[in-house]
């Protein structure tokens, strides 16, 4: 029974790092934290930067050196601050966890006389509720520590972010995501194929949970033995064919074309806003292009992912996108 639930267990948990030494690539944080731990006198923490690059592993890998894994589960509270972001959170469940005393020690770790609490995707809170924290946090700095989680530093308010001692997490590319991922296919007894790395490397974006995450379902899908085209399909990935077949309609200037082309990519499943990234990427690549006309089209890029986020009609927003595009073209000839 043990052993099927180790099988079945996600495997950005099963390797997730156990200290702060184990978080891969950030070296100037590891290094900053472990001294801070050394003393276990450490200050209010902002982790930012993007998705997948363990800011939350690296809150939980601090919490169980301090306390351990028992007492971590009195001592820690973590809570995903997109999903309990108003004011009343701040007010009922924060305030009553920060101004609680802490218990007795156990022995073999730290175990500092405050506890820590963890705010994932602290971005997402209300000013409303952000500017309350303000108060909690001073009158409970004794006895609570406060992590803050975000992948946007400038949503936080300066009030905030200037209690704390602020770390930015890098995106992890090239060797650092090859070096893991190569650690946990040895392990599972996993094998790539081909260009499934570089694969896997350019469908992630340097997000190492999406990476594991890929790279699991597509072992579940298809087997040990795993190929590019496997991890395109697991990940959604738009193929290059969609794309080059949208900005051919757009260089033929067929208004039938494109409004097909972009018809048959909505069609197969493909979200927009990947649509978008790829399309960009294309552009950037485009030889006959000058600077002042990559600009405008990335600017139609740009306002077309905010409408979408604003939830606006993924055709219309392709189809503006490329309505663009077109006239680009159209003044290169």
């Amino acid at each position: 029974m043990a052993e099927a639930a180790r099988s079945s267990q996600p495997w950005v948990d099963k390797y997730r790092p156990k200290n702060v030494g184990e978080v891969a690539y950030q070296d100037e944080v590891v290094q900053t934290l472990q001294r801070a731990l050394e003393s276990a006198n450490l200050p209010h923490l902002l982790f930012y930067g993007p998705p997948g690059t363990g800011k939350t592993s690296t809150a939980l890998a601090i919490a169980r050196q301090l306390f351990g894994p028992e007492l971590a589960k009195s001592r820690v509270m973590e809570l995903n601050a997109s999903d309990e972001r108003g004011i009343s959170v701040v007010r009922d469940k924060i305030k009553s966890f920060a101004a609680t005393a802490v218990g007795q020690p156990v022995a073999g770790y730290p175990c500092p006389p405050y506890k820590l609490l963890i705010l994932d995707e602290a971005d997402s809170m209300t000013q409303d509720a952000q500017n309350a924290l303000r108060r909690t946090m001073e009158a409970h700095s004794k006895v609570t520590r406060f992590v803050f989680i975000c992948n946007y530093v400038s949503r936080i308010i300066e009030p905030l972010a200037s209690r704390c001692a602020k770390f930015r997490f890098k995106p992890l590319h090239g060797d650092i995501m090859a070096d893991r991922i190569t650690h946990i296919c040895t392990a599972e007894g996993v094998e790539l194929v081909g260009e499934a790395m570089e694969t896997l490397g350019r469908v992630s974006g340097g997000d190492l949970r999406k990476a594991i995450t890929t790279l699991q379902s597509a072992v579940r899908l298809r087997g040990p033995r795993v190929d590019g085209r496997t991890l395109l399909d697991v990940a959604g990935a738009v193929p290059e064919a969609v794309v080059s077949s949208l900005l051919a309609a757009c260089r033929a200037s067929t208004f039938s074309k494109i409004q097909e082309a972009i018809a048959d990519a909505i069609a197969d499943g493909y979200p927009a806003q990947q649509v978008l990234v790829e399309v960009q990427a294309a552009v950037l690549r485009e030889a006959g292009l000058r600077d002042s006309q990559r600009s405008q089209i990335c600017q139609a890029l740009a306002e077309a992912d905010k409408d979408l986020v604003d939830g606006a009609d993924e055709f219309l927003q392709l189809l503006s996108v490329a309505s663009v595009t077109q006239r680009v073209f159209a003044n290169t000839l």
